[in-house]
């Protein structure tokens, strides 16, 4: 066994004469690692030792037999255990991760302690403003609060109220459809031709921002309650079609392809910015705390898009979309990819598991429901999940195979211990070469995977925009990944032109 057999094998019915001296004391200038308790190999967690420098020179470098002692043997009140790891035989035994003289090398989770553990450590600010402020999160959430009031604010000035109750009330406590689709909402015919809007040879009319009409009889007798496609769209209009234009002519089409970025900062009513908000001002700032403001937006941003995208091409054509839920379910991903690489560092990472999972479910169930657009948030999931594989950590039981460690994130001090080490990108942009000199196969091949996955959703991006303007391939079966098929639920959203 270990240290611990050492003063196993002493018994109190065994009396020696042994009287040997004390070792001598250590050199001021030994290496610390070779006395520190935290150091042993022993150790699965951190301990704070309180003594006095007497106490600390007789408890580690006092390692001879002075025989059984008819007195109680005197122990510091915060120890109170004779066979405790700081009592045992130093040991010269380090892994691969600590070599380097960096603060990070045995902290797998990226969180720093104390230099000196004898010290106890100062107590931290608790607060939503302490410690690394969490800027992206905090100038996104302004963001989308002051668009919802400008929402609630331009749907009463054109309806008389700042909550859509007729043609019918908007169960998400918020404007109506239409004056959402004035505002910026995802609206592929403000986008991009409509194959069913294609070949007519009539004027298409369509409803005013400020309708409170049903779609029926009353709005076709009201001309006051119709607009043009480009009176609806509004931000600068989009341009009118001809009677007649076919379908694959592409010289007067609408464009406004801004419609995949501003729908994020936008949302449906009270409810739905609620959910949204709560996520992101929980998970979403643990994870920027955790990756950096840098690697957050850029994940936030890029995941927010390309679920718009994969809605834009699938989802029913006659909704319109908005809110950061793609956003928020690529962050998501990258907390679930977190409890995957730090598996073994985790307290209850099977508890973790199942709140994610059950997060995911009830998430993907409600975006079954009518007017939601489920496809967002499978795409900004999928969108999550690659580049948090590009841009995060390496899984931590890949590094212990590889005997190497990773920088901590910009949020944590990476300060190195001595002025010649250059972690991370600094020494890749001072020494490119050296960088991947030396790298083991398993190395190149998780790198590869990286950049497999990167390359991958860039061209799936890229063939999703293609077919969005050009190809319109549709899939038969994808409308069962965002609509029950319960009475009419699946034909809601499906652009039909009456011919009366």
């Amino acid at each position: 066994m270990a240290a611990n057999d050492y003063y196993s094998s002493f018994s109190p019915a065994q009396h020696h004469n042994r009287t040997d001296a004390p070792l001598p004391p250590v050199p001021g200038n030994q290496s610390a690692q070779s006395i520190s308790p935290v150091t042993s190999p022993f150790d699965d967690n951190r301990y704070e030792y309180q003594s006095t420098p007497s106490q600390s020179q007789s408890a580690f470098n006092d390692t001879a037999y002075h025989g059984a002692s008819s007195q109680p043997h005197r122990y510091d009140t915060h120890n109170t255990d004779p066979f405790a790891d700081q009592n045992a035989i130093p040991l010269q035994s380090h892994s691969k991760l600590d070599s380097s003289p960096t603060r990070y090398n045995t902290d797998p989770e990226g969180r720093g302690y104390p230099d000196s553990y004898g010290i106890p450590e100062k107590k931290r600010k608790k607060g939503w403003f302490s410690g690394k402020i969490t800027w992206v999160v905090y100038i996104l959430t302004v963001v989308q609060i002051g668009v919802f009031v400008g929402e609630l604010i331009r749907n009463a000035v054109l309806t008389k109220t700042p909550i859509a109750t007729k043609p019918q009330f908007n169960i998400m406590i918020g404007p109506s459809s239409w004056v959402l689709i004035n505002m910026g909402a995802r609206y592929p015919p403000c986008m991009h031709n409509i194959r069913e809007l294609s070949n007519l040879n009539e004027t298409i009319s369509w409803p005013c921002p400020n309708n409170t009409a049903s779609l029926d009889a009353d709005f076709r007798t009201t001309p006051t309650l119709q607009c043009t496609l480009s009176e609806l769209c509004g931000m600068g209009g989009v341009p009118e079609q001809k009677i007649g234009t076919d379908f694959h002519d592409r010289s007067n089409e609408p464009n406004q392809w801004w419609r995949f970025i501003i729908p994020m900062f936008m949302h449906a009513g009270l409810i739905h910015i609620g959910f949204n908000l709560l996520l992101q001002l929980t998970l979403g700032r643990d994870m920027e705390k955790e990756i950096g403001s840098v690697r957050f937006a850029l994940v936030y941003f890029s995941a927010g898009i390309f679920g718009f995208v994969l809605g834009g091409n699938y989802a029913a054509q006659g909704i319109p979309s908005m809110g950061a839920s793609g956003s928020l379910f690529g962050i998501l991903a990258l907390v679930l990819l977190d409890l995957l690489y730090n598996w073994n560092s985790r307290r209850s990472p099977v508890k973790d598991l199942l709140f994610i999972l059950l997060d995911l479910a009830i998430a993907f169930v409600l975006g079954l429901l009518p007017g939601l657009d489920n496809y967002s948030h499978i795409g900004g999931f999928l969108m999550g999940l690659v580049l948090g594989i590009c841009l995060m950590h390496s899984p931590q039981p890949l590094r212990e195979r590889l005997g190497v460690d990773e920088p901590p994130y910009s949020t944590v001090d990476t300060t190195p211990l001595n002025a010649g080490a250059s972690p991370g990108i600094k020494k890749f942009v001072k020494q490119p070469v050296g960088f991947f000199k030396g790298r083991k196969p398993l190395w190149w091949a998780w790198w590869l995977v990286r950049a497999g996955a990167l390359v991958g959703v860039f061209i799936g991006f890229i063939l999703l925009l293609k077919n969005f303007y050009e190809w319109r391939n549709e899939c038969s079966w994808c409308y069962r990944l965002s609509c029950l098929p319960i009475k009419d639920w699946c034909e809601i959203g499906k652009i039909t032109v009456n011919s009366e």
